[in-house]
């Protein structure tokens, strides 16, 4: 007898929405944090990117902006390696960010997952696992001593040093970059004047630029945050890992006097981080019943995505992990993680390692490669599509998709509906995180297919403006699993979607007569 369904290991950002997700799948997690309160560390200042869509369909996004500094909002420009993106001139910027610290983050995200029903045992540590072929157990060292805990499943998200990962042999290639990032968020003294164009100007040295300012001795930059705070960064090469005691503020200041050759003056100091970066990617997100997600699946030597990459790898997990443990899931699904959001990551780490490319030295060569980069973003194609590789805006999963519709594979786009003469849209159906078939062309013989799934599949009959497809099979985690093309041919379509909803939906719950077969 299993004590849970799932397991969770850590309780992080990636850990409490796989907790939240499992519980609208009906399904019962237990999240286990080895430290016994709620951190107040500072590991990113928000969250931007697909995944800030994908809180909107689930209704979260409004929680979460009315703790933030203010509501989600268009990036107008974006630090990519060593140069700025400037969106500011783009009708729809294709970045989108919510400054909330990462603190503020696990506290909503752990209220709502306790709100549906989620259990959360903080001073628990997985010191052991094993498993076989029903089950997979942890050992747990708790307040009151070592004890066991079996689930159908356990998911590693404790983070870019997992135990979990170490315990079940799963490699973590890669490597350590040398730079080491120090990062502040402070406010400035009167003695220090900022422009109307950004720049600083500063008793001493005088006026330096906004963004980043290159010396001998390494990187400067900074940028705002808000009216009253900047985010001041240092980046200097250091061959040694640096250890896991928090930065001082002297430390700080010694950075920025090395790489300006100058003084700072710094107001109230509100965060210091120092990191490394690292690139390195599991070389499987699953071994028999122990899988991995957020930073314990991978590390991206920038910042900004890694939320992003492991929240929706933990919503991509969730309702194949349900599947599963309901029994309906048909062969292979579970192993579509893997290949789904190994994928992804492989598309993270892409960009984020064409950033270090653009970050470091200052040869010619370096310069040179800087130069032509923004001279390419001067086009507003290129840039846009920047812009969405580093969202995730642009991810299409690899599907069976027979008529090449373009929309399989993506996210649903949030359609404006009319349904039953009211208004409506593609994200007011998703916070329930089912698969929806969306008719959007009165088409009955696909709903009559899909009445076969009733129960297990919503169906749902919309008008749209300028429909991109007749009908959209939509999986729990928003992506289009099969599109029928405006006006396809019936016989051809019905076939298409059954396929695709015994593929991603198991066989029927029950089974119908077509209309055509039926006596008159």
């Amino acid at each position: 007898m299993a004590d849970t369904e799932v397991i969770i290991v850590g309780a992080g950002p990636a850990g409490l929405m796989l907790a939240a997700e499992l519980r609208l799948a009906g399904i019962r997690p237990l999240v286990l944090e080895r430290h016994p309160e709620h951190r107040d560390t500072h590991k990113a200042n928000g969250l931007g990117g697909q995944i800030l869509e994908l809180l909107r369909y689930r209704g979260l996004l409004e929680r979460l902006e009315a703790a933030a500094t203010g509501p989600s909002h268009p990036a107008p420009r974006y630090p990519f390696g060593d140069v700025h993106l400037d969106f500011s001139g783009l009708a729809e910027p294709p970045l989108r960010g919510l400054t909330l610290p990462q603190p503020q983050l696990e506290r909503l995200l752990a209220e709502h997952a306790g709100e549906l029903g989620a259990e959360v045992r903080r001073g628990h540590e997985v010191v052991g696992v094993s498993q076989d072929a029903e089950t997979v157990t942890a050992q747990v060292r708790g307040p009151d001593g070592t004890y066991p805990v079996t689930a159908a499943y356990l998911v590693g998200c404790d983070g870019g040093h997992s135990r979990v990962r170490e315990m079940a042999g799963i490699a973590f290639p890669g490597l350590t970059y040398p730079e080491v990032n120090r990062l502040g968020q402070v406010t400035l003294p009167d003695s220090v004047i900022r422009l109307d164009n950004g720049d600083l100007e500063v008793p001493g040295p005088g006026r330096i630029g906004a963004g980043f300012t290159r010396t001998d001795h390494g990187v400067f930059g900074f940028g705002p945050l808000t009216d009253e705070v900047l985010l001041v960064l240092t980046t200097e090469t250091d061959p040694t890992e640096i250890d896991d005691e928090p930065m001082s503020l002297t430390e700080f200041q010694d950075s920025i006097r090395r790489v300006l050759g100058a003084d700072l003056p710094l107001g109230e100091v509100i965060r210091l981080s120092r990191y490394q970066f690292q690139a390195r990617q599991a070389e499987r997100y699953r071994d028999g019943r122990i899988l991995l997600a957020g930073d314990a699946a991978h590390l991206f030597p920038a910042t900004g995505v890694g939320l992003n990459a492991g929240m929706l790898d933990t919503v991509d997990l969730a309702w194949k992990l349900a599947a599963d443990i309901d029994g309906w899931a048909p062969a292979g699904l579970l192993d579509t993680y893997h290949e789904e959001r190994h994928y992804a990551g492989a598309r993270t780490l892409l960009q984020t390692q064409a950033q270090v490319a653009l970050r470091r030295d200052e040869d010619p060569a370096a310069r040179a490669l800087r130069e032509v980069f923004l001279e390419l973003l001067v086009d507003e194609q290129p840039l846009r599509r920047l812009g969405s590789l580093i969202a995730g805006t642009d991810l299409r999963y690899p599907m069976p998709n027979p008529n090449q519709h373009p929309l399989t594979g993506t996210f649903a786009p949030d359609l404006t509906l009319r349904i039953d003469q009211r208004v409506t849209s593609v994200a007011e159906l998703m916070p329930a995180a089912r698969p929806v078939l969306l008719d959007l062309a009165d088409r009955p013989e696909l709903r009559e297919i899909a009445d076969e799934w009733a129960g297990r599949v919503d169906i749902r009959t919309a008008e749209t403006d300028a429909r991109p497809a007749d009908a959209l099979l939509i999986r729990p985690d928003a992506h289009i699993a099969w599109a029928a093309t405006v006006g396809e041919p019936g016989g051809i379509a019905a076939l298409a979607l059954r396929e695709a909803l015994s593929y991603w939906f198991g066989e029927p719950v029950k089974t119908t007569v077509p209309l055509s077969d039926r006596p008159t």
